[in-house]
């Protein structure tokens, strides 16, 4: 049984809820959840850009919107109107392919910038870690592309939670608040495609493993590099 079998399968739920769950479907986005993140840094560790002035931390939130966000989005919308793509929402596996790779570099990028502000106190060394997991994160995605359309939403609120577990960990601190609502975001998101039957079950399990995992390759990888 194909994947499409499997999602249409899905029991239809009432219009409120399927309203809902596409309004927290485009919220937590995947291509907002760098710059999620970014502020929830920014906010809660301070400290960890002494090496800026105000005005230029938000200089550099906006250049890691505009690299993480806007720039992948205004790719899958020039490919939508150059019919590359069927629609900008890339409801099936073949329109996922280009956007995964045009995503793949700006996320690269953005690690390999990563490295010298985190030497220079310019941003928190979190960021270091996390920028290489979501760059993992799309060479994964876009290999199980291939098998399945693998949820992108589900793989970007799990390397979000992962992110703010590390953090505890890196900075040996105790963010419960946090993790509570980093959690339940998670559970209401990835619930959310199922609902409006963007994906199946099985498909969201595999965005959540692959999240998680790239998260902790890219720590790792951070740590001896």
């Amino acid at each position: 049984m194909d994947n499409q079998a499997t999602t249409a399968e899905l029991v239809e739920q009432p219009a409120i809820l399927r309203f809902f769950a596409k309004v927290i479907s485009y919220i937590f986005h995947p291509l907002f959840i760098p710059s999620y993140i970014f502020i929830w840094l920014m906010y809660r560790f301070p400290y960890e850009f002494s090496g800026l002035t105000g005005r230029m931390v938000l200089i550099r939130l906006l250049g890691a919107f505009w690299t993480t966000a806007f720039f992948p989005a205004f790719v899958v919308f020039l490919l939508w109107r150059l019919k590359f793509i069927q629609n900008i929402f890339l409801r099936n596996q073949k329109d996922r392919i280009i956007p995964y790779i045009t995503t793949m570099f700006f996320y690269w990028w953005m690690w390999y910038l990563s490295r010298n502000f985190s030497q220079n106190q310019e941003q928190p060394i979190i960021l270091k870690f996390f920028y290489m997991g979501i760059f993992l994160t799309t060479i994964f995605g876009l290999i199980l592309n291939n098998f399945q359309k693998i949820s992108m939403h589900a793989m970007g609120v799990a390397g979000a939670w992962t992110c703010v577990l590390l953090t505890c960990l890196t900075y040996k601190i105790h963010l419960g608040a946090d993790l509570s609502i980093v959690t339940l975001i998670t559970g209401i998101v990835c619930t959310s495609r199922m609902l409006i039957k963007e994906h199946s079950p099985n498909e969201v399990y595999t965005g959540l493993f692959v999240g998680i995992i790239c998260q902790l390759i890219g720590y790792a990888v951070s740590i001896l590099w």
